[in-house]
């Protein structure tokens, strides 16, 4: 399968990133093994509506001001919320009690412009272009104190650290073959620095991007991560990329474009939960946006850019499925500038909570170092107890 430039487009880091030592190497140092817990990120470019993929049930709002954009057959999870009809993988985890819908979150950025909250979103900063790193890579480098591997070219900015790191793009195939390796490594074995790069190369998690309307490759891609952050040794970080979340027009209800976005997110989800198999059990995906969409539909039928929005989670890390979040309502007083869905938490709270859960590590650590000491409460036991 050929990669291009723009369906592979996310980076890597290894195991060794996201911890000190692997299950392997506590055994072998006579320590308990933790069984290693994975963090997956799904960036999801454009604007992903939230009013779509969970859309307020609970009163005829919606309804009034999206007459053509709305969800005809909404899955109900709760008596005032629904799923999208293509998340089938994502309800099935919510009745499992291993899905949650952290609602009307948005990154700290109302400038409405995809490049500024692109940025933003993986920076985790608050001025648009003013970080170089990115706040996983941050969090891996520091926290963990090891340096991070890109398979992509470049990489990406959410896992940039300030450190040098690895890059490797392979031309034609996600994974240089295993005897090329067996070769490089063998060359490579009187020099200590050479070799440990082979080996973190061998380590590496993969995070890729999806083309659109490629589901078979979405597949492919999420089987390949799922093997890896299924292997104790392997890698315990992947992000994947998607974009087409930006419809102005022809948006769609049921079926449409961003049915179709929403559907490769949760190809994404049941791949790696049949892939994983247990090691699912100790994993949580979390989507990341770089904002909302407006509540009313416009004239072309889609949305405008918006500001809230909602962070999609599943994994075996969660206790249950919940709603979590302040719910803002949807009456014109409670819209943002009376035409966005309001952001009652900074999203970074919820990413800061959760890189804590998985890299085992303080609260105050994790906001110190990937999301510059900003004021952000700890929502680790709202979210995982």
């Amino acid at each position: 399968m050929i990669i291009s430039r723009r369906i592979f487009i996310a980076g890597s880091t290894s195991l060794a990133v996201a911890a000190p030592l692997s299950v392997a190497g506590m055994a072998r140092a006579g320590m308990a093994a933790r069984p290693k817990t994975n963090l997956v990120v799904v960036m999801l470019r454009g604007g992903m509506d939230a009013m779509t993929a969970a859309p307020f049930i609970g009163n005829d709002t919606l309804k009034a001001a999206r007459p053509d954009l709305l969800v005809k057959k909404p899955i109900s999870i709760t008596g005032d919320f629904a799923l999208h009809p293509k998340l089938p993988n994502f309800k099935n985890l919510w009745d499992e009690g291993r899905a949650s819908v952290f609602h009307a979150t948005s990154i700290p950025y109302t400038g409405r412009s995809h490049f500024e909250g692109q940025n933003l979103m993986e920076s985790g900063g608050t001025k648009p272009y003013a970080d170089s790193t990115g706040w996983l890579g941050r969090a891996l480098e520091e926290v963990a104190g090891r340096k991070s591997l890109s398979i992509s070219l470049p990489m990406p900015l959410i896992l940039r650290g300030a450190r040098d790191l690895d890059n490797f793009m392979p031309a034609k195939n996600p994974l240089p073959q295993d005897h090329l390796l067996d070769l490089l490594t063998a060359d490579y074995a009187d020099d200590p620095d050479l070799a440990e790069a082979m080996a973190r190369i061998r380590k590496r998690p993969l995070a890729m991007g999806s083309m659109n309307g490629g589901g078979d490759d979405v597949e492919t891609l999420a089987r390949i991560a799922g093997n890896q952050l299924a292997d104790p040794d392997g890698p315990s970080i992947a992000v994947f990329d998607i974009g087409g979340f930006d419809t102005h027009s022809a948006q769609g209800s049921d079926v449409g474009e961003h049915a179709n976005q929403l559907r490769q997110f949760d190809q994404i989800i049941g791949t790696l939960r049949a892939t994983m198999s247990n090691s699912f059990d100790n994993t949580i995906i979390v989507s990341l946006t770089e904002f909302g969409r407006t509540v009313k539909q416009n004239g072309g039928s889609g949305t405008e850019h918006g500001y809230g929005t909602a962070i999609l989670m599943a994994g075996g890390l969660l206790p249950n499925s919940r709603i979590l979040g302040d719910w803002p309502g949807l009456t014109k007083n409670k819209l943002y500038e009376g035409r966005d869905l309001n952001a009652t938490i900074d999203a970074r709270a919820v990413y800061a909570a959760t890189l804590a859960r998985v890299l085992n590590t303080g609260h105050k650590q994790i906001v110190d170092t990937a999301f510059f000491g900003a004021d952000l409460p700890d929502l680790t036991k709202h979210i995982f107890a």
